[in-house]
């Protein structure tokens, strides 16, 4: 009996200590309530329509050519149907109107709202409908596909605005809330956590995304990325999806980004961005070992431009920049949005490590233009007349006068004849290749490569700059004992 009564109390007891532990992980979960009430007025939905020419390719067939069918057969009327289109030809050109849908938010009580480029671009006609169920025209007072920011205007005063946050104080691992219109269903209301800041996208080079986990799906782009206290800390833009929904895998625009691109299209009507005037790679650790780092970091220079504000200020090919105006730079992803948003005209302090030693130049940040890209060149595959360079698995040329007119290989490399090593084709070196830099040296012809090849240590990495038709990228082959 007494063992029955202890059995009993220690039941008990296990009870409530389950029941208080409930209740201290209910306690330290975010309430979201308040903050979504508060702010789900300054959300918008945004609607537009789009104009579009039907395709002329549907065409009646020829009449003649379809067989006789009794008018009463069932088969008459399913011909009808399906061959009974209008022939489009000579007809006069009729316009189909397109819907899609997204988000935005209200930044001024004058009537000022942010969304995503990707909402509104080629619109005829954009519909903002607040949580009141009014609706305004809005006018595109600018749009910045870089950015994926996009500004517009509707008629109205005493708007509910939002309070803007600082992304850049967003910690990993942070409660985030979204407020939106997914599938089309206004103020829906999702939260996660943040999963990663500064994210780089393969197609996005000056945005620093917030990662987050927050359910975003089609029709968020351009909605609030809200954090605990209510402030805006973000611009819902993209996911990462294999099925078109959502996966776990949200991107937001940081909110200083958007506002920057905000305040310069109502000022000037368009976004103007930092150019240094590099192409640039991430540091592995081989490359990292090659270059005789510690550990890899920074972003490896393998391109610069001709005439551009790096080349005036000293950077050369081979440089890793490891800060940009006192902001380190880890990889290579982070150094494109830091020159995107300084200014133009500006000195910018800009720290390199060359040959083991860190230099700091002074560098005229220019403004980037559309056409300063790469140039694309393809490289011949003429593989004859080729000279051994089989410590590192391949053979090499040099270039005869037709092929360095070639752009970026004029001045000098060797063209890859052959690939013979494992290692150099899991590299993606290919015949037709131009090695233009072997370990910080600059290649001249055959001759010179050799000569280099005898100075690469035994079981080290080699480093080589290779030309390729969509610009420079820097490899490490591995040398041999």
């Amino acid at each position: 009996m007494k063992m029955k009564h202890s059995l009993t109390a220690f039941a008990s007891l296990l009870f409530l200590f389950m029941a208080q532990m409930a209740q201290t992980a209910s306690a330290q979960l975010p309430d979201f309530t308040e903050l979504a009430e508060k702010n789900a007025p300054s959300v918008v939905n945004i609607s537009t329509k789009k104009s579009s020419k039907p395709a002329k390719q549907f065409h009646r067939p020829d009449r003649n050519k379809i067989p006789e069918i009794p008018e009463e057969s069932p088969l008459n009327e399913l011909f009808e149907h399906f061959f009974g289109i209008p022939n489009l030809e000579g007809m006069p050109d009729k316009f189909f109107n397109n819907e899609a849908m997204g988000s935005g938010f209200i930044i001024s009580a004058d009537g000022y709202v942010l969304t995503n480029h990707h909402v509104v671009s080629g619109a005829d006609e954009i519909i903002v409908r607040l949580s009141d169920r009014r609706e305004f025209t809005a006018k595109l007072i600018g749009s910045d596909k870089a950015s994926d920011v996009a500004l517009v205007r509707i008629d109205a005063e005493n708007l509910p605005a939002v309070t803007i946050g600082k992304g850049k104080d967003l910690k990993v691992g942070e409660w985030v809330l979204a407020i939106g219109s997914p599938f089309g269903f206004d103020h829906s209301v999702t939260a996660g956590i943040v999963s990663a800041k500064g994210r780089s996208l393969p197609t996005e080079n000056y945005v620093p995304y917030i990662q987050t986990d927050v359910a975003i799906n089609p029709g968020n782009s351009g909605g609030p990325l809200f954090n605990l206290e209510g402030e805006v800390v973000g611009i819902n833009s993209q996911i990462y999806s294999r099925t078109g929904g959502f996966m776990g895998l949200s991107f937001s625009i940081p909110i200083e980004v958007a506002m920057n691109v905000a305040d310069q299209l109502r000022t000037k009507g368009k976004v103007t961005r930092g150019w240094l005037g590099v192409l640039i790679q991430d540091v592995t650790r081989s490359l990292a070992e090659s270059f005789g780092m510690e550990h890899p970091h920074g972003a490896l220079v393998a391109q610069v431009i001709k005439d551009s504000p790096a080349q005036k200020a000293g950077v050369q090919i081979g440089d890793i920049i490891v800060s940009y105006n006192d902001q380190v730079v880890k990889r290579s992803s982070n150094l494109p949005p830091m020159v995107g948003s300084s200014s133009v005209d500006i000195l910018a302090k800009v720290v390199v490590l060359r040959n083991g030693e860190k230099m700091t130049l002074s560098v005229n940040i220019g403004e980037l233009q559309d056409d300063q890209l790469a140039s694309s060149t393809t490289f011949p595959g003429n593989a004859k007349d080729g000279a051994e360079g089989e410590l590192l698995g391949i053979s090499v040329k040099n270039l005869n006068a037709e092929e360095r007119k070639k752009p970026g290989v004029s001045d000098g490399g060797v063209m890859v004849s052959k690939v013979t090593g494992d290692a150099a084709r899991e590299a993606g070196i290919q015949v037709g290749q131009v090695i233009v830099m072997l370990q910080n040296h600059k290649i001249e012809n055959v001759a010179d490569f050799r000569e280099q090849l005898k100075k690469l240590q035994r079981g080290k990495p080699a480093a080589l700059l290779m030309q390729e038709k969509d610009g420079s990228r820097w490899v490490t082959l591995a040398v041999p004992e």
